[in-house]
């Protein structure tokens, strides 16, 4: 069942990131504002990396990149896809006590891989107020740590969800 919402999640968003490229690649010729939001992009990024689980939080520095293709639609909408790679800096883990018998139980978070759409409106024709939304996916790993004579295990897996983001940009 996982599989298959996954197929169809990534089907969704190919098409969708297909469909935007095709309409903002064919647009009758106009008058342009000169702007830098056009075309291809990459960029690096910095800023603060939370991590939930079991009831703990921890947060950290955190750094990735996105890379995208913007469109301008009539001279003030900029709208685009993107993907992006993000880590916390040395990773992020969260350990609580077990709660019958000892033992530590640890989850760890690893990098995050998404994909998204970005909107936004020229503030000015060098400043951009945007938000995004869309799609990611992250590895993790739980480790159970048993006390002296029993035996500890340790599980990775992948983990679904979204993200919400949004700023001023300025070129």
């Amino acid at each position: 069942m996982v599989t298959y919402w996954r197929l169809v999640v990534r089907k969704t968003l190919f098409g969708s990131m297909t469909a935007a490229f095709l309409m903002l690649a064919v647009q009758p010729a106009q008058a342009q504002v000169t702007t830098s939001f056009r075309g291809f992009r990459a960029e690096g990024q910095v800023g603060l990396d939370r991590f939930q689980s079991q009831g703990a939080h921890r947060n950290k520095l955190g750094y990735g990149g996105a890379g995208g293709f913007d469109g301008v639609i009539n001279d003030r909408f900029v709208v685009g896809a993107e993907g992006s790679y993000w880590r916390g800096n040395k990773w992020s883990e969260n350990c609580t006590p077990g709660t019958i018998g000892g033992g530590t139980i640890c989850t760890k978070s690893f990098e995050e891989l998404g994909a998204a759409v970005r909107a936004g409106v020229l503030v000015r024709p060098n400043m951009l107020a945007y938000v995004s939304g869309g799609y990611v996916n992250n590895e993790q790993r739980m480790r159970f740590s048993a006390p002296r004579g029993q035996t500890s295990f340790s599980d990775r897996y992948r983990t679904d969800g979204y993200q919400l983001g949004g700023g001023v940009e300025y070129s």
